[in-house]
């Protein structure tokens, strides 16, 4: 008898066939975002559960599950929004796709950086009401040629940005939980704290985890660390970033443009940042090719099958 699996976001076609070939699936099929509530009654009697990083599972959540649910699969390189411990409590193996998104998620990471930096919206803007006229001072923005980029979270994707900037000529500096090896490391300048970091910083990318350590690691205090007028680009996690010492910091000057493609509570945006100009906004954009998502469900689809034929998912968490 095939394993039940509940899958709480619509995915690729290929993807669904491929997932009904080898289990009884129940498909979103309209792609609607279910509540905790709507996932625990859906997968209620299921063998497992094939999430996304828009799905919160929560400690709460985790606890009502039928006891027959032995693995969440996330469809995500990230899960923070999965309490890990709890799962483990209950017996439930949770695992990620890593690896598949690091491309695309480096390229996002530098049209956040670009677009903010060079104030893309504000031309937009100006563009599209054909209310502008060139001159020697109109929408000067920053250049990042040859600035010195600071890179908050070394892995595979902080990694991938540093490869991409070092062709702007930009100086890599990285704060991480623990110095890489020289050869991953490629020439990048190691600081063993966030201020010494932020200080050196022209440009930051924000690339580490969502985790109870990293949550609103960006605030009115490690701001202050910043040099004036510093571009920020976040294709992480919202709860990296304090919303509203980040605003502050926008309207001072402290931080010269902020380019994001992820929020705290997405879709919502913080209202504040829907009035600034000196903001470049993607719509969590960064895994958003057809090749990545299709990786990312073939990834979680491969560790359901790696699971329920005895075997240790490859990319297992917990």
């Amino acid at each position: 008898m095939k394993k039940k699996i509940f899958v709480t976001r619509k995915l690729l076609k290929e993807n669904e066939e491929k997932l009904q070939s080898l289990f009884e699936v129940t498909l979103n099929k309209d792609d609607k975002i279910f509540t905790p509530q709507e996932i625990i009654d859906g997968s209620k009697n299921y063998d497992g559960i094939l999430s996304s990083v828009t799905d919160p599972i929560n400690a709460d959540t985790i606890s009502k599950f039928s006891n027959s649910i032995k693995i969440i699969a996330n469809g995500a390189v990230g899960f923070g929004n999965i309490d890990i411990q709890a799962a483990k409590a209950k017996g439930i193996t949770v695992t990620n796709t890593p690896d598949v998104l690091t491309d695309a998620t480096a390229d996002i990471q530098i049209l956040l950086l670009l677009g903010a930096s060079r104030r893309a919206y504000e031309g937009r803007i100006a563009a599209e009401t054909q209310n502008w006229k060139w001159s020697f001072d109109f929408l000067l923005g920053k250049q990042m040629s040859n600035k010195r980029l600071g890179i908050l979270g070394m892995g595979r994707i902080g990694r991938a940005v540093a490869k991409r900037a070092k062709a702007f000529g930009m100086e890599i500096h990285y704060h991480n939980r623990s110095k890489l090896s020289s050869d991953l490391e490629d020439g990048a300048i190691y600081h063993k704290d966030i201020k010494s970091l932020f200080e050196k910083s022209e440009f930051l990318s924000i690339n580490c985890p969502a985790t109870l350590e990293t949550k609103n690691l960006i605030n009115k205090e490690t701001l202050s660390y910043l040099e004036e007028n510093t571009v920020i680009g976040n294709a992480a996690r919202g709860d990296v970033v304090d919303d509203d010492a980040m605003v502050e910091a926008l309207k001072n000057g402290k931080v010269f443009a902020y380019g994001l493609d992820v929020y705290n509570g997405e879709p919502k945006i913080h209202p504040e940042y829907l009035k600034l100009k000196n903001i470049f906004l993607l719509p969590h954009l960064g895994s958003a090719t057809k090749r990545t998502r299709w990786d990312m469900a073939y990834r979680a689809t491969k560790n359901l099958e790696d699971f329920f034929s005895g075997k240790k998912p490859q990319d297992q968490v917990n």
